[in-house]
């Protein structure tokens, strides 16, 4: 029997392995399946090869609980390791025996898949067990050998009897531990992080229900049989040519990836490239909620099947954390822990890419089916929206596909609207102007009122919108976005027409002195406008600037220091041909006059929805009282 010291330099290794290499102890497990699926690609590989002369066969890993003996057990029948490779591979911390592999095998392994880079993921062990033993037999026939060590730098290693090539690594459960002992703690472990991986992994067995004959009996029962637990789905969907997958395969992958989720995908994209980088995935868009936030954190990074997390800030664009599914990279490089990203340039020209793809693939469904993309672009709108902001190169990109719909339903691309309005909509000055609504229901007399004149309305109602629309105004210095209820109609869109007001310089001031004794000082400015004796008699606007500034700052971003915290600010825009106006200023009785004030005001704060609790009670009341 030999006895030794583990070459570390320095001497507390094992005490900085428990608390501080990975950030969450179950961790452990994923780095010993890891090791056991490295150990069983590189005898697949070896086979192949001619170099090892065993069968490789169908092997699989297999994880057994033993809660009497407090010890859990991972084993594989793979490559297994001499007792010098044991010296070389597990005395040597940091010392990585997959690195060497594909070093040595560089060019005819390439594509075999293999995971490992660090060589500490197998002391990881030592988070959750006082004692490791590994029992392990080479492929090379020669004697196997039994390593143990409990936790010190101090370790034993033997010859003993073992059958079959492989490796078994039996942990000594710490007393802290004993969660990782029990049944569903160690499957839920296995689920979420090695549902994929390239390797069988078996975990007991269970009951399988044969199905009846067409020939049998009515009252037959079905026979049922033990088969083994496979955790895994060794070959996903991501794994497989775009060529061998059917509509179907990608849905079936969804419910797979997600079981809870009930609504299918919008559409899938399906990474697949190898050049300059390796990476596969398959990206699905699913129906958006307005909550930016609520959507994150759905799609998950694998290393080689190997699930790393489900945080892809940095490597998917921002805008495209709100979608799901799987990227799959042995190009993404991690720390020791497998659990964080650092930046650098292949990440960079990865982020790219995806962000291409995505566009590419949207504006394939764009061109070849605009109808049904018509139909989705409600639900997919905030990412491709917010991409447009967050991304140049996607604004670009966007330009061809992004939707602009109006309130009739119509939708239209930007190039296609400047278009259509260019004649009707144009004010004085030559620019072209776009009216939009954020709330159909809320601005529907302003929408009307615009639709009257016979302008095209917008219908723009994402949480994001008044950033986007200062980056479209950008790009085209004549052209504005205004919202239908920031001013009425004909100032919106300023045309040559002067209108004449009914009203003298004199009666004007004394109107607007009356207005201005009624109406809240602090809530709103009062405006004398001759419009149409038709036009409404009082409107409430509220500054396009102003009230955009304020949406700016509130989605984080834009607008100006505060201003996101202003009190609300109206303009009353009083119309001074209008003949209730007429009676307004030729009312003798003051308190007639007040209450007429009050009536008109709140009719307009109503057809804004600015009416509400005891104004709106009084309000009503009011209107009784004049109907009695």
């Amino acid at each position: 029997m030999a006895t030794g010291n583990i070459n570390v330099s320095v001497e507390n290794i094992f005490p900085l392995i428990k608390k501080f290499l990975y950030s969450d102890h179950e961790i452990f497990l994923r780095e010993l399946i890891s090791n056991a699926t490295d150990a069983t690609l590189k005898l697949k590989h070896l086979t192949a090869i001619g170099e090892a002369k065993v069968e490789y066969g169908n092997p699989v890993i297999e994880v057994k609980i033993d809660k009497e003996k407090k010890q859990l057990i991972i084993s594989d029948q793979g490559v297994g390791m001499t007792k010098e490779e044991v010296e070389k591979y597990i005395n040597q911390v940091a010392f990585s025996g997959a690195e060497e592999f594909l070093e040595k095998y560089k060019d005819s392994a390439k594509d075999s898949g293999i995971i490992g880079h660090f060589g500490l993921g197998f002391y990881s062990a030592f988070m959750v067990a006082n004692k490791v033993e590994i029992v392990t037999k080479s492929y090379k026939d020669e004697p196997a050998a039994h390593w143990v060590c409990e936790g010190t730098t101090e370790f034993t290693l033997e010859e003993t009897e073992k059958k079959e090539h492989g490796t078994d690594i039996i942990l000594h459960i710490n007393e802290d531990d004993k969660e990782f002992l029990e049944k569903n703690r160690i499957e839920e472990l296995l689920v979420k992080y090695n549902k994929f991986m390239p390797i069988p992994i078996k975990f007991g067995t269970r009951e399988e229900t044969l199905d009846l004959p067409e020939d049998a009996p009515e009252d037959a029962k079905p026979e049922t049989r033990t088969v083994d637990n496979i955790i895994n789905n060794t070959n996903p969907a991501w794994t497989k040519q775009p060529t061998d997958l059917e509509d179907k395969d990608y849905k079936d992958f969804y419910r797979e990836l997600y079981p809870m989720q009930f609504e299918e995908p919008l559409f899938h994209i399906h990474l697949n490239v190898d050049y300059p980088f390796n990476l596969t995935g398959i990206l699905y868009f699913p129906k958006m909620s307005q909550d930016m936030n609520i959507q994150k954190d759905k799609i998950q990074l694998y290393q080689n099947q190997v699930f790393v997390t489900d945080n892809v800030e940095g490597i998917v664009p921002e805008f495209l954390t709100m979608l799901r599914g799987v990227i799959d990279s042995p190009d993404i490089p991690l720390n020791v822990s497998r659990s964080y990203l650092q930046a650098d340039g292949a990440v960079k020209k990865i982020s790219s890419y995806i962000t291409r793809k995505v566009a590419d693939k949207l504006k394939s469904l764009f061109n070849n089916n605009r109808e049904d993309f018509e139909k989705k672009w409600n639900d997919i709108k905030i990412v491709i929206e917010y991409g447009m902001l967050s991304e140049d190169k996607f604004f670009e990109k966007a330009k061809d596909f992004a939707l602009y719909p109006t309130v009739d339903d119509k939708y239209f691309t930007f190039e296609e609207f400047i278009e259509k309005i260019k004649d009707n909509q144009t004010d004085k000055d030559g620019n072209k102007v776009i009216l939009y609504a954020s709330n159909q229901d809320a601005q529907h007399s302003y929408i009307e009122t615009a639709k009257e004149k016979g302008y095209e309305v917008l219908l723009l109602d994402s949480p994001i919108v008044s950033h986007l629309l200062q980056k479209l105004e950008m790009g085209d210095e004549k052209v504005s976005f205004v919202r239908v209820d920031s001013d009425h109609i004909d100032n919106l869109i300023k045309k040559d027409e002067e209108k004449i007001s009914k009203l003298n310089e004199e009666e004007k001031e004394k109107l607007k002195a009356d207005f201005e004794k009624v109406v809240p000082k602090e809530k709103y400015t009062v405006q004398l406008e001759a419009l149409d004796s038709n036009a409404a008699p009082l409107i409430i606007t509220q500054p396009e600037f102003m009230r955009r500034m304020k949406e700016m700052q509130q989605t984080g971003g834009g607008g100006m220091f505060g201003m996101g915290n202003m009190p609300e600010m109206y303009n009353l825009v009083v119309n001074t041909n209008h003949s209730l106006i007429g009676e307004i200023l030729n009312t003798k009785t003051e308190k007639k006059q007040e209450r007429l004030i009050k009536q008109s005001l709140d009719l307009a704060r109503l057809s804004q929805n600015l009416l509400k609790g005891e104004e709106l009670t009084s309000f009503i009341k009011r209107s009784f009282d004049m109907i009695k």
